[in-house]
C-alpha cells in the first residue's frame, strides 16, 4: 500500500471524518460475524479480546444501536421499525471461547449478541471437520503427503518452507468443492496417510460450549440459532441430507436452549455455490424469519429484504475484518460510499482488499 493509500485508509477511520458517511447508512443495519478468540491456557488463537472491547467502546460512544440479529431481521421483515445504523453482532459454530471469552464482552457493554452451532458439535458426536484437517497438519511428522481428493491426486510438501497452516486451509477450500461424501473419505485418506490418531473427542483448543454454557450465554443476554448438524456446504449434500441438516440442527436447538432464533446461517456462505432455492424452500416451510451469508449484498434494507422470495434466506454479514479500521469503515457508511460510487454491488469487496493490499 502506497503512503497516500495508507493515509486515506487511516483517514476514513477516524470517527471525525466518517460521521459525514452517516447518511449513506440511513435504512441500512450491519451485521458482522466473528468466529475465534484468543484464549492462551487453553491454545487457542483468535481475536484478541481487547480487540473486541475497543470495537465495543467505540460504538457505544459513537451512538451506534447495538441489537440482537431478530431485530434486524423483524426490522427488515416490517414488523417492528427499522433502525438506523443498526449493529448486530454473530459468531459461528459454538466453540467454547465464544462462551468463556466473548460472551462475557458483549455482557460488559450491555450488547447483543447470536451464536449460530454446530448441533452435532455440542452433542459431543464430531468435531469440526476443519479442525481435524488443521490439528493433522499440525502434528504429522510426515514430510510429504499424496492424498486423492475428487479423484485428482494432491501431493502436499511439508517442509518448503510454506507455514503448514496456509497448506491446511489448501486443502480444506479443495474439500468445500467436491460432494459432502467425497469430502469426509479425503479426510479420512489424510488422516491415514499422515499417519496421526485423532482422539475421539476434540483437543482443548477445538472444544465446543456446553448446552449448559448455552443456557449459561442465554442469561447474559445472548442469543442462539442453527448452523447445521455436522456443518456440510449444504450444497454439496443430497436432498436428503440437507432437509436433515437444517430440521435436526433446529429440533436440537429448540430442545436446549431457552428461545432459540429462528435465523439460520448456512456453512461457508457464499451466494450462488453454498446453498439455493432448495435450503430456501426448506427455511419457509419451517417458519423461519431468515437466513445470513458470509458474502457482502444489499439485503440489509427493507427494500433488498423482499426483492424476492428468497432475499430474506440471504442476508449478508460483514467480517470483523483484521483491525479496528476495518470495522470503523464496515458500520461508518464509508463501504457503502464505495460501493455506490463503484456503480456495482461488489465494491464494498473491492473496497476492503484494496485497503488490505
Amino acid at each position: 500500500m502506497s503512503n497516500a493509500m495508507r493515509w486515506l485508509s487511516d483517514l476514513l477511520a477516524a470517527p471525525w471524518a466518517t460521521r459525514p458517511f452517516t447518511p449513506m447508512m440511513q435504512g441500512h443495519s450491519t451485521i458482522i460475524v466473528m468466529h475465534r478468540f484468543a484464549d492462551p491456557d487453553r491454545g487457542i488463537e483468535g481475536l484478541d479480546p481487547r480487540a473486541l472491547r475497543r470495537a465495543l467502546q467505540f460504538l457505544r460512544s459513537e451512538r451506534y444501536p447495538l441489537v440482537s440479529l431478530e431485530r434486524v431481521f423483524r426490522g427488515l421483515a416490517g414488523e417492528e421499525p427499522p433502525i438506523d445504523r443498526a449493529v448486530a453482532f454473530t459468531m459461528d459454530d459454538g466453540t467454547i471461547d465464544q462462551a468463556t471469552v466473548a460472551a462475557p464482552i458483549f455482557a460488559e457493554f450491555d450488547c447483543p449478541a447470536t451464536i449460530f452451532v454446530v448441533s452435532g458439535y455440542l452433542d459431543g458426536h464430531l468435531w469440526c471437520w476443519w479442525h481435524r484437517v488443521e490439528h493433522v497438519f499440525e502434528t504429522t511428522r510426515r514430510r510429504e503427503l499424496s492424498v486423492m481428493v475428487d479423484g485428482i491426486r494432491h501431493v502436499i510438501r511439508l517442509d518448503n518452507g510454506i507455514p503448514r497452516a496456509r497448506l491446511a486451509r489448501r486443502f480444506m477450500e479443495r474439500c468445500k468443492r467436491v460432494p459432502e461424501t467425497e469430502k469426509l473419505r479425503a479426510i479420512q485418506r489424510l488422516v491415514a496417510e499422515a499417519e496421526v490418531d485423532l482422539p475421539a473427542r476434540p483437543p482443548a483448543r477445538y472444544a465446543p460450549m456446553s448446552w449448559d454454557d448455552v443456557r449459561a450465554c442465554e442469561a447474559r443476554g445472548i442469543t442462539f440459532g442453527p448452523h447445521t448438524v455436522t456443518h456440510p456446504v449444504l450444497s454439496r449434500t443430497t436432498d436428503a441430507q440437507s432437509k436433515h441438516e437444517i430440521h435436526v440442527s433446529w429440533a436440537r436447538l429448540r430442545a436446549e436452549a431457552r428461545r432459540p432464533v429462528p435465523i439460520f446461517c448456512y456453512p461457508n456462505g457464499h451466494v450462488g455455490t453454498d446453498f439455493g432455492p432448495r435450503e430456501c424452500a426448506t427455511l419457509r416451510r419451517l417458519g423461519f424469519l431468515g437466513a445470513v451469508t458470509n458474502w457482502p449484498g444489499d439485503h440489509t434494507t427493507i427494500s433488498g429484504f423482499h426483492s424476492s422470495a428468497d432475499a430474506p434466506f440471504s442476508v449478508p454479514r460483514i467480517d470483523f475484518g483484521p483491525d479496528h479500521r476495518s470495522l470503523i469503515r464496515s458500520v461508518s457508511g464509508v463501504l457503502r460510499t464505495s460501493s455506490y460510487c463503484s456503480g456495482n454491488s461488489r465494491g464494498d469487496a473491492r473496497w476492503r482488499r484494496s485497503i488490505r493490499a
